[in-house]
């Protein structure tokens, strides 16, 4: 099996952003010291509309300047050993900005389709440059900020243009709606792990120029989302988030149906749901060939303590057995 181990590089989006810190170097730093010693390689996705709005703004606010030497001393780091450097894009960061003190957000716009056509061949171009110009890499795959993809035909276009050819922000069977972000993947098969796409990344098109390389994902009971509740509320130094900020909030109605009824969530090391990453894999290895793909993805910002020790048990079982890989 090939696993990938795939990390959202990015801070919150919530009325506190957390700060670079805390959400992003730290918890960076720590799943490096668990994976250097295995040589093993991450795909960090980074949210390059944070690095375009530090350039514009970093003039006028020194500790701007400061994050954003920083952040892309770490992103550089991270290219020069081996590590995937890719396109995450939240296009929300067009609209919001720094008022001095913390960073503003206006999510009206929160996904790409939210943009005309144009102007998503823009930002994807501009964004591209910056992470090409940044990390000295030109970036080989694409990840839709809150999975939010569809519809692809104006993304296509944009990643066309930049000579990026691999997406990954599907989830089998997952999906949500609301006013700002949405997804429905409901279409996907459980256990397909790469296949080739034209304008829609749910359906298969075996001449299409785009590969989609699925997160992996799991059907989780009800009762999970209880115990993960349960879990925060108990606030164990263990179970706490190395970032300092806070996210956008779920619609109550998604609440109620995560806690009611089955659903399907990404193969995550983030938080408690690191604690299902063994048995999503031994499903996959159980449903699939030994060269198909396990995508796990994390959010720096949201590891605990408890989720990279389930990272680390991961990596000393399967590593012999197992290739980790980047795209």
């Amino acid at each position: 099996m090939n696993i990938y181990i795939t990390l959202d590089y990015e801070l919150f989006f919530g009325t506190n952003s957390g700060s670079v810190k805390h959400c992003i170097i730290k918890p960076t730093e720590a799943l490096l010291k668990i994976v250097d010693p295995h040589n093993i390689k991450l795909v960090f996705f980074v949210d390059v509309g944070y690095l375009a709005q530090l350039e514009k703004q970093k003039e006028d606010y020194p500790e701007l300047e400061e994050d954003y030497k920083t952040i892309t001393k770490q992103i550089r780091h991270l290219a020069n050993h081996g590590h995937g450097i890719d396109l995450h894009i939240h296009p929300h960061w067009e609209d919001s900005y720094y008022d001095g003190s913390k960073w503003v957000f206006d999510t009206t716009r929160y996904k790409l389709s939210d943009f005309n056509e144009d102007e998503v061949v823009d930002i994807i171009t501009c964004y591209n440059d910056t992470l090409k110009r940044i990390s000295g890499k030109a970036p080989k795959a694409f990840r839709a900020g809150g999975w939010s993809a569809q519809p692809f035909k104006s993304i296509k276009n944009g990643l066309e243009k930049n000579n990026v050819f691999i997406e990954s922000s599907v989830f089998p069977k997952g999906y949500y709606s609301s006013d700002n972000q949405s997804f429905d993947f409901r279409g996907v098969s459980q256990y397909n792990t790469k296949y080739s796409f034209s304008e829609d990344l749910t359906i298969e098109d075996a001449q299409g120029d785009f590969t989609e390389i699925p997160i992996s994902s799991y059907k989780v009971s009800p009762f999970f989302f209880w115990k993960f509740a349960f879990k925060k509320l108990q606030k164990q130094k263990r179970n706490i988030s190395y970032g300092d900020g806070s996210a956008i909030t779920l619609k109550n109605n998604e609440k109620i149906r995560l806690m009611t009824s089955y659903s399907h969530s990404v193969v995550s090391i983030d938080g408690y749901k690191a604690s299902y990453i063994e048995n999503a894999f031994n499903k996959y290895i159980k449903n699939t060939k030994s060269n198909d793909n396990f995508v796990l993805i994390g959010h720096p910002k949201a590891f605990t303590e408890y989720s990279l020790s389930k990272v680390a048990e991961f990596i000393l079982k399967y590593k012999n057995e197992h290739s980790f890989k980047v795209f």
